[in-house]
C-alpha cells in the first residue's frame, strides 16, 4: 500500500471581496472561489509540484496544510494528522518557506534569527548550535551568519528562509514559489538545494509550488495542474508532456495579431493545432504552432505573416512543455508572455 505523506479530500474554499464601497456590506460581496473539491495524494519522499498561474489557489492550499486557514469543507492529513483536529502535530511535522513575507527578523544577524526559531521549536540549545553551524556552511552562509538580515540580498534572505524551515529537520516541506523573483544564479542554487539535498539526500517529502513550468519540469518527479482551484492533471512531466502528440512547437511572437493573420493561421493545411496567449492589454502576442517537421514550414508561415501585415518579433522551435499542456488544458498560459 503507497505510503502517504500528504492526502486532501475534497478541500474547498471560497472568499468574499467588495465590489466598491465598504468592503464589508454584503450587498457589495462576491465571492471569489480559492479551492473547488481538490484531491491530492503526495507519496512520502516524493518531490510533487503543483503548478499553475498566479491566483490560481497554490498558496491557499499551502495555507490550509500548514493550519494558517481552515477550509470550508473537506480536510486533509499530513504526515497522518488531520489539519483540522490536529494542528499541532501537523505544525511540528513541517517546515514552510513562502515567498513575498517577511518571514525572518532582519534587524537580527542570520544567526540570532536561527536561535530564535530554534527556541519556538523547541529544539534543544546543543543540537540548535550544532544545526545552525552545519545548515548555514551547507547553503553557504557561514561567512555572513553574523551580518544583519538586513544586508542580506533577496536570494540570500530566501537562502536563510530555507534553513529555517529545515532546523527541527521536519519531515515534510511547503514550500512556496522558493525562487520567485530571485535572479537565475540564485534560483538555480535554490533548486538544486531542494532537489539533491532535501529531497534526494535527506528524503524529505516536498509540495513545491510554482508558476514556473520549466521549475516543475526540471525538479518535480510529479506535478499537478490547478487552474482557478481546480486540479486538471497530474502526473510525471514526461507522461503529461505526451499529451500533447505533437513533435514540434514553433513559438512567434508578433505585434498586432490580427483577424486577417488567424485567418491565415487557421488555413495552413500542415498545422496540427495552434494556441495565442499574451496579455489582454498588450498589442503583443504568442502564437504557439504545432506541428510535424517545422523547419520545412517556416518559410511559408513567415511569408503569410507578412502578407497578411503582421510584424513578427521573434521565432523558436522549441519541444513542446508543460506550458502548452497547460494551454492544451485550459486554453490559458501559466503565466504572462509578450
Amino acid at each position: 500500500m503507497q505510503d502517504y505523506s500528504i492526502i486532501t479530500k475534497e478541500i474547498s474554499k471560497a472568499y468574499r471581496k467588495g465590489e466598491g464601497g465598504f468592503p464589508f456590506k454584503r450587498k457589495s460581496q462576491k465571492t471569489i472561489v480559492a479551492l473547488d473539491n481538490v484531491n491530492l495524494s503526495i507519496g512520502r519522499g516524493e518531490l510533487f509540484g503543483l503548478l499553475g498561474p498566479n491566483g490560481a489557489g497554490k498558496t491557499t492550499l499551502i495555507k490550509i496544510l500548514s493550519t494558517l486557514i481552515i477550509p470550508d469543507a473537506g480536510t486533509a492529513l499530513v504526515n497522518g494528522y488531520d489539519v483540522l483536529k490536529e494542528p499541532g502535530k501537523v505544525r511540528a511535522s513541517i517546515g514552510v518557506v513562502s515567498s513575498g513575507e517577511r518571514s525572518l527578523y532582519w534587524k537580527l544577524t542570520a544567526r540570532e534569527n536561527l536561535e530564535y526559531f530554534a527556541r519556538l521549536y523547541k529544539v534543544p540549545d546543543e543540537v540548535a548550535k550544532r544545526r545552525i553551524r552545519e545548515l548555514l556552511s551547507l547553503i553557504g552562509l557561514e561567512d555572513r551568519a553574523d551580518d544583519l538580515v538586513e544586508k542580506y540580498s533577496s536570494g540570500m534572505r530566501q537562502k536563510l528562509s530555507l534553513v529555517r524551515a529545515i532546523l527541527h529537520d521536519p519531515e515534510i516541506l511547503l514550500l512556496d514559489e522558493p525562487t520567485l523573483g530571485l535572479d537565475p544564479g540564485f534560483s538555480k542554487s535554490i533548486r538544486s538545494f531542494i532537489r539533491e539535498e532535501l529531497n534526494k539526500k535527506q528524503g524529505k517529502t516536498i509540495l513545491l509550488t510554482t508558476h514556473y513550468m520549466e521549475e516543475a519540469d526540471q525538479m518535480c518527479d510529479r506535478v499537478a495542474f490547478i487552474n482557478k482551484g481546480r486540479i486538471v492533471a497530474v502526473d510525471t512531466p514526461e507522461r503529461l508532456k505526451t499529451m500533447i502528440g505533437k513533435k514540434e512547437v514553433l513559438k512567434v511572437v508578433v505585434e498586432e495579431l490580427g483577424d486577417s493573420v488567424l485567418n491565415v493561421v487557421k488555413t495552413l493545411p500542415f498545422l496540427e493545432d495552434y494556441r495565442v496567449t499574451g496579455m489582454e492589454q498588450s498589442s503583443r502576442k504568442t502564437v504557439r504552432m504545432y506541428m510535424k517537421n517545422v523547419d520545412a514550414h517556416i518559410q511559408e508561415i513567415v511569408e503569410s505573416f507578412s502578407k497578411a501585415g503582421c510584424r513578427i518579433i521573434s521565432l523558436s522551435v522549441e519541444k513542446p512543455t508543460l506550458e502548452d499542456v497547460f494551454i492544451n488544458l485550459t486554453g490559458e498560459a501559466l503565466g504572462d508572455e509578450y
